[in-house]
């Protein structure tokens, strides 16, 4: 076989391992832009809009991960019946440790891995709130992962500016 007979099939498996290798990159930025900040400086509102570092941590949990890759592409019933509303999850209790909420982060994160390793590329969505939402922009698993990517990475960059205005850490990007 020469390069140009590639297979359809194979191009959207490796595709799918490629872009998940960049959602994967996205949410170690995440992550890390993080490490080392005490917890008054992760609940610490830096920008006038009011949001902090740890309540972004949980809408990306939430609001992104588990609710594109269980919900929307996995239609899993009991994460669609668990859904809250958009602005819950930005609120982290004062009672929940930071460190709870990067786990949970990492755990849905493995999760939603399960669901893009396991679903193909052009797979329709399995359930969309067109009641909230009305028809969907995105029709496939790989339109939600592109989304995701998309979403995650421009959450990393509010971060790195938030962590610069804390404390003056940047995060190297090589390019």
């Amino acid at each position: 076989m020469t390069v140009t007979q590639v297979t359809n099939e194979a191009v959207p498996e490796n595709e799918m391992r490629v872009l998940l290798r960049a959602l994967d990159g996205q949410r170690r930025h995440v992550l890390g832009i993080l490490d080392g900040l005490d917890t008054e400086a992760v609940r610490r509102p830096v920008l006038p809009s009011g949001w902090h570092c740890l309540g972004l941590v949980q809408h990306l949990t939430l609001d992104v991960e588990r609710f594109w890759f269980r919900a929307v592409v996995a239609g899993d019933e009991e994460t669609i019946r668990g859904l809250t509303t958009a602005d819950e999850a930005w609120n982290v209790p004062p009672d929940v440790p930071a460190s709870d909420v990067f786990d949970r982060y990492r755990q849905e994160a493995e999760l939603s891995d399960a669901v893009i390793t396991t679903t193909s590329a052009d797979a329709p969505l399995a359930w969309w709130p067109r009641d909230l939402f009305g028809e969907p922009h995105l029709h496939t698993t790989r339109d939600v992962l592109l989304h995701v990517i998309t979403e995650t990475a421009c959450h990393a960059g509010h971060l790195d500016a938030a962590r610069e205005l804390i404390d003056g850490r940047r995060w190297l990007v090589l390019t």
